[in-house]
């Protein structure tokens, strides 16, 4: 079975960082790419970032280039988001997700799972 598993979300005022984590397990996590999408009621799901499977190539949307880094660790089989200088346009659930491939998909329909989420909100 397979399963991702977001944490490190949270409360944090404008300008601060949060560290987003993704666990996966029941996959060959080195063998796809992974990524970060986030999403507000009423709004599409927003592609945030990605990483190709041996980490050779990124992906971030022009609202958080700059700000966010995103990393993986294959030995742990966990993704990483590093977001820095937050705004508060920045919350949103986010959610973690493994593609079918190895490089990184422009949609949501390329990824193959998906975690629950973690809840960022950033205070004005």
């Amino acid at each position: 079975q397979v399963q991702m598993v977001e944490s490190g979300g949270g409360l944090v005022q404008a300008g601060g960082s949060l560290r987003l984590s993704c666990t996966a397990s029941g996959l060959t996590f080195v063998d796809r790419a992974v990524g970060w999408f986030r999403q507000t009621p009423g709004k599409e799901r927003e592609r945030v970032s990605c990483i190709s499977r041996n980490a050779a190539l990124t992906y971030y949307a022009d609202s958080v280039k700059g700000r966010f880094t995103i990393s993986r660790d294959n030995a742990k089989n966990t993704l990483y988001l590093q977001m820095n200088s937050l705004k508060p346009e920045d919350t949103a659930m986010y959610y973690c997700a493994a593609a079918r491939f190895v490089y990184c998909p422009s949609t949501p329909a390329g990824f193959s799972y998906w975690g629950q989420g973690t809840q960022v909100t950033v205070s004005s």
